[in-house]
């Protein structure tokens, strides 16, 4: 933003300090003019006949106090010069830290040493600043290099297949376009939860009342048929849960949250139960699964983008894209609630949304 020149910082400090000296002094010289010299006679012989009168006193008084005024004035300056440099000498430091920033470098911290006052306060707040757009920076740039890794593998596939097509018609038959409707599912699937997890992230979505029991009775009935084949026990318990949002996102929410429990699971003989209900002034939903044990360092990345536990699961018919719990996130947040997810200390997870009521 283009701004006309201005006084600095540091000259307006000097000249407001050299004001005040200037003022101070005055008045003391004027006070000890008013209640000094009133009370010396104004005559020849002065006070007694031996003391100077009036006249003579103001004369030594007032070139006394013209020199005096001039020390005010080149003090006020020099000592307000420096005493606001050494003053703002933090701010400077603040300002080569965001003029590094705006240019790109977001590694740097101000670390501002002493005791605690505005300037070193705004230090630690700019250094937190700093640190969070450093994560956030480094999230998205990790999370476009991982969608271009995820798209392009299907789209890879894709390719290599039409170029089989086109060199021997002859060898297209069923197999073939059956992986090449795959990939291409694949693809728009990935696609389609990008975008989710892009609207989930803005939040601009209109709110209707939502019942999230109802909600976890419809996915458990879709996805019985998944359980069952992977033997899995799915089990909806709990009451009510009313809240406020986008129904299509916390179905989502709730579908990803059960597939996953699903999916990641027992061989044989697992469980998943989603339980419902009214805390206080907050809903709560939570969904548990069996399943292997999970280091609690691998726990807290599950909810980044392409996440999937520390394995790739390319085994079913769920292939997954490890956007579901980074889909689930964003959804939560969007609607202002809370996501806790813990291992459970048998295996498996324990995953808790916290949505106000």
């Amino acid at each position: 933003m283009p701004r006309t020149p201005g006084l600095s910082a540091r000259l307006k400090f000097t000249l407001s300090y050299a004001g005040i000296v200037i003022v101070s002094g005055a008045v003391l010289l004027a006070v000890a003019w008013w209640y000094l010299l009133r009370h010396v006679p104004d005559n020849d012989q002065g006070l007694l006949g031996i003391s100077p009168n009036r006249y003579l006193l103001s004369r030594i008084f007032g070139r006394a106090a013209a020199w005096a005024m001039l020390f005010l004035v080149a003090f006020g300056l020099v000592g307000g010069w420096l005493l606001a440099g050494r003053m703002l000498a933090p701010l400077t430091r603040i300002t080569d830290a965001a003029r590094r920033a705006a240019g790109g470098s977001l590694s740097h911290r101000i670390r501002l040493p002493g005791r605690s006052d505005e300037f070193r306060e705004l230090a630690d707040v700019f250094d937190t600043m700093l640190e969070k757009l450093e994560s956030h920076v480094g999230e998205q740039r990790r999370f476009a290099a991982n969608a271009s890794h995820e798209l392009r593998t299907p789209l890879a596939i894709s390719q290599s297949l039409l170029d089989l097509a086109r060199q021997d018609p002859s060898k297209v038959d069923a197999e073939l376009l059956d992986r090449l409707h795959a990939a291409s599912r694949r693809a728009i699937d990935l696609t389609e939860a990008l975008l989710l997890l892009s609207r989930g992230e803005r939040g601009g979505f209109p709110r209707e009342p939502v019942d999230l029991s109802l909600v976890a009775e419809e996915v458990a009935e879709t996805l019985l048929p998944s359980a069952e084949r992977r033997r899995v026990s799915l089990d909806v318990t709990g009451g009510t849960a009313r809240t406020t949002g986008s129904a299509e996102l916390l179905q989502r929410v709730v579908t990803n949250l059960v597939q996953n429990a699903i999916v990641h699971n027992l061989p044989s003989g697992g469980t998943v139960t989603v339980h419902t209900e009214q805390q206080h002034r907050a809903c709560v939903l939570r969904v548990e699964n069996t399943g292997r044990p999970l280091p609690a360092d691998v726990v807290q990345t599950l909810v980044e983008p392409f996440q999937r536990g520390g394995e790739r699961i390319r085994a079913d018919d769920h292939a997954g894209v490890g956007l579901g719990l980074a889909i689930v996130h964003s959804a939560v947040r969007a609607h202002d609630g809370a996501l806790d997810v813990v291992a459970r200390p048998g295996g498996g997870l324990r995953v808790t949304i916290r949505l106000p009521a």
